[in-house]
């Protein structure tokens, strides 16, 4: 009764068992896909290739230490772009108020956390000393000693005019009113002031010049042992270099001062400068960066700050900077991960972009390991309804084919009932099923087989 294939035809293999394993799959991978889109919707978005930092003076340390940063960045593809101002008090108003600002150097003990609650400290560089040069035929001992004299105390918007101010104020020399230029006519200028304190506030060039030429009596500055203004008068042998004799009483006094010694010759051996013990007194240079900077660009300042301040100076040895030490704001997170656990794992050993890209999307990999373990469970069961099905669907045609010869023996139905289950042979016939699943497809071929042998008998 079952119709046989022709010996010599050929028949293509069927794509049934593809399209079954096709239909699950995609299944899941569009499931993945929406698990993955609606994560990625939390994913940071890309770093900016491009930085602005707030320096001070073009001569000044914070501008040669952006520069070294710069090169840094440069190596990783990002460019840091150089702002130059005034100093610490104009980066603080600037990281407030300029977007495009968003990391910056200040000088410690400037500024109070409370009135700049969107600021957050990254590390603190090197110390920077407060120079304080005289051009007398003594060397000062005390801040007192400056007294009647004209002074160059820096220019309004740096933390070497704040801090001046500060000090003078602190030892009852309030000077009389600022101006902001060097006196023409420096003998009238004494006689008018014999008794007062004269604060200039020039900058550090303008300061240099009128103290090497008598100009002025003394200057002032804020900064490290490598700046323009220092490197010119240090070793000048009719400039003065005061030292500090209550240094530590300043350090005790003021939290972010610190009490420095610059060995007697340890700027030239030869020449024994400076001749004598040096005190000094020193706020610290750090960075500062808004709260909105993005955390890639967190951990490549951190990473920049460290190559560059991690060296030997004449206040500090290799290892001491950077430091979260100084730090007048609250500690970024980036800055605080890496202070306990260093460089993070993958910029050791990636390229910034390639560790920020990989950083970024493993947010995406918790879904996927989250469906993992439920799709390995559903995965095999859906396979095998999904092939299984392909034989049951006849199984409830052959149940009806077999009730109604039941129900109607006459041989017109009984004739009825044996083309459709030959046609249910043909149509079995057709498919095809992996070898793991052949036993439950010759099961079907030999049920419609016993069906058929059955309603033969019936007919008699």
């Amino acid at each position: 009764m079952s119709s046989e294939q022709p010996p010599n035809s050929t028949r293509l293999p069927s794509l049934q068992p593809l399209l079954t394993r096709f239909g699950v799959y995609t299944g899941v991978a569009v499931l993945s896909a929406a698990v993955l889109w609606l994560t990625y919707q939390f994913v940071e978005p890309a770093p900016p290739n491009s930085l602005t930092i707030a320096t001070g003076n073009a001569g000044g340390a914070y501008y040669a230490f952006a520069q070294q940063l710069a090169q840094e960045f440069e190596a990783e593809g990002v460019a840091l772009i150089l702002r130059e101002t005034a100093g610490s008090v104009e980066n603080l108003k600037l990281l407030d108020e300029d977007n495009d600002v968003q990391i910056a150097f200040l000088q410690s003990g400037i500024a109070e956390a409370a009135k700049h609650v969107k600021l957050e400290g990254l590390a603190s560089l090197y110390f920077e000393p407060l120079w304080l040069f005289s051009n007398q035929s003594t060397r000062p001992l005390r801040v007192n000693d400056l007294q009647g004299q004209r002074v160059a105390i820096g220019i309004k918007g740096s933390g070497t005019h704040q801090v001046a101010m500060e000090i003078l104020a602190q030892n009852g020399l309030p000077g009389t009113p600022e101006i902001n230029e060097i006196p023409s006519n420096a003998g009238s200028t004494r006689q008018q002031s014999d008794t007062l304190l004269q604060p200039i506030t020039v900058g550090d060039k303008q300061a240099t010049d009128a103290l090497l030429s008598g100009t002025i009596d003394a200057a002032m500055t804020i900064s490290s042992a490598d700046s323009t203004m220092v490197k010119a008068l240090i070793k000048k042998p009719d400039i003065q270099l005061m030292s500090f004799q209550r240094a530590d009483a300043y350090a005790r006094r003021y939290a972010y001062l610190s009490s420095l010694t610059l060995p007697e010759g340890v700027i030239d051996l030869t020449r024994n400068i400076p001749s004598q013990e040096i005190k000094l007194i020193g706020a610290a240079a750090t960075l500062v960066a808004r709260d909105d900077l993005h955390p890639a660009l967190g951990d490549l300042v951190m990473r920049a700050a460290a190559r560059v301040a991690n060296t030997d100076t004449l206040f500090s040895e290799r290892g001491r900077f950077p430091s979260r030490d100084y730090l007048d704001f609250p500690i970024s997170d980036e800055a605080d991960r890496y202070f306990k656990y260093g460089v993070p794992f993958l910029q050791r050993y990636l390229p910034f972009w390639a560790a920020n890209l990989i950083d970024r999307l493993k947010l995406l990999a918790l879904p996927l390991v989250a469906l993992a373990l439920p799709l390995t469970r559903l995965l095999p069961p859906a396979y095998r309804w999904s092939v299984r099905k392909k034989i049951f669907r006849w199984y409830e045609e052959v149940q009806l084919i077999d009730q109604a010869a039941q129900q109607n023996p006459s041989s017109e139905n009984l004739q009825a009932c044996l083309k459709k289950l030959n046609r249910i042979e043909n149509e079995a016939r057709e498919i095809t099923v992996p070898l793991g699943y052949a036993s439950e497809l010759y099961s079907l071929r030999q049920h419609i087989d016993l069906l058929n042998q059955q309603i033969n008998r019936q007919q008699g």
